[in-house]
């Protein structure tokens, strides 16, 4: 296959109203910034990538803004004109770079996409997966009751086999119980976002009745012992989200049994080549994994889907049609749910490529990168 020389880079910051309001106790997030990236080789494969950072820092520390100073200032410019016979290798060449693990995982991703394009191979087979289809799941982050009711039904007359509610010390267990019995064949998770503290953990008990399969990310990613000591109260699992940036982090859990589930997003991680050895860990620990989302375009979503197709993902991920955030995606083909799945593609790379009618359209700047 030969070396990997990267020829040229094109970052573009795109700005993309919502169609509804995404809430959470942290934030309410109204549109999507992001960067979205190409990367060209010298045999002329472009290979593209999404940063998955948001407007301000309340997931974690990172930004949109702080994302394209590292990329502008310090990643291209150590990766540019350099050649690679493997994506795992941008790791040591970018060691001198602290954290920025989303800015990181935006060129790690472009060039797993280059990287497969040129084995002919669409990327879930070169990284292993073993599933033709992956079940989808959705979000529910609801303003209200009413709304939240409306979209869970959408939800599963839409066939997805999985709906995600947040939940907050606001929420009320015994309506949500009452829901979620009512659709016995799709399975309920609850997603925190740390919204619980040691001094709220008899609320978070409560949610232990309403029949969710798994609870995220209960406490704050700093309350790894009061995480511990809930989970031993509860029979609902602890499924870690924020808590999880590297795979010392995943031993951690496991040591001080703080959670049960590893959630993976593949941006917080620093990108697929660190996703790959946490799952690696997680499948010798016999720790069950699923695939998270971020209110992201079909780039980050395709790189999601190819990851979910892997052995030891046990549970449906977030993964939503192309048109539930927003009324156009910013890739090509858009992604699609079928009676309840989304099929794998079998063209080489991640299988979508930037919609650039609509890049432009949505685009708030753009820089190019050349050796």
């Amino acid at each position: 296959m030969g070396n990997i020389r990267i020829q040229r880079i094109t970052l573009h910051h795109v700005r993309v109203p919502l169609k509804k309001t995404f809430t959470t106790h942290l934030q309410e997030v109204l549109e999507r910034e992001s960067i979205l990236i190409e990367m060209l080789d010298d045999q002329g494969n472009i290979g593209v990538g999404e940063c998955v950072a948001f407007t301000s820092p309340w997931y974690t520390e990172e930004t949109v803004e702080t994302a394209w100073l590292a990329l502008e200032n310090w990643i291209i410019p150590t990766i540019l004109n350099q050649t690679f016979s493997h994506p795992d290798e941008l790791d040591s060449c970018l060691s001198f770079i602290k954290r920025n693990h989303m800015a990181k995982s935006t060129v790690n991703h472009a060039l797993w996409d280059i990287f497969a394009q040129r084995q002919q191979k669409p990327l879930w087979q070169v990284i292993g997966g073993t599933s033709r289809a992956i079940e989808a799941g959705v979000v529910v982050a609801s303003a209200n009751e009413a709304e939240m009711n409306a979209d869970i039904e959408s939800a599963v007359t839409l066939g997805y086999k999985r709906i995600k509610l947040k939940i907050s010390q606001l929420s009320n267990p015994q309506n949500l119980k009452e829901i979620i019995t009512q659709y016995p064949q799709t399975l309920f998770f609850a997603d925190a976002n740390g919204a619980f503290t040691e001094d709220t953990i008899d609320l978070l008990q409560a949610f232990d009745e309403c029949g969710f399969t798994l609870i995220e990310q209960p406490f704050s990613e700093q309350q790894n012992r009061v995480s511990a000591m809930a989970q031993k109260k509860m029979e609902t699992p602890f499924a870690l989200d924020e808590s999880i940036a590297s795979i010392q982090d995943v031993q951690e859990m496991i040591d001080q049994q703080s959670g049960k589930i590893i959630v993976i997003k593949q941006g917080r991680v620093g990108g697929l080549s660190n996703a790959l050895r946490i799952h690696e860990n997680c499948v010798k620990a016999d720790v069950p994994i699923w695939v998270g989302g971020m209110i992201e375009f079909g780039v980050s979503k395709a790189f999601n889907i190819a990851f979910a197709s892997l052995h030891g993902v046990k549970y449906p991920g977030d993964f939503s049609s192309s048109n539930h955030f927003w009324d156009y995606d910013l890739c090509e083909p858009t992604i699609d749910v079928q009676h309840g799945e989304i099929l794998l593609p079998t063209t080489p790379g991640i299988g979508v490529k930037l919609n650039q009618k609509l890049v432009e359209q949505y685009e708030v700047r753009r820089k190019l990168f050349n050796a």
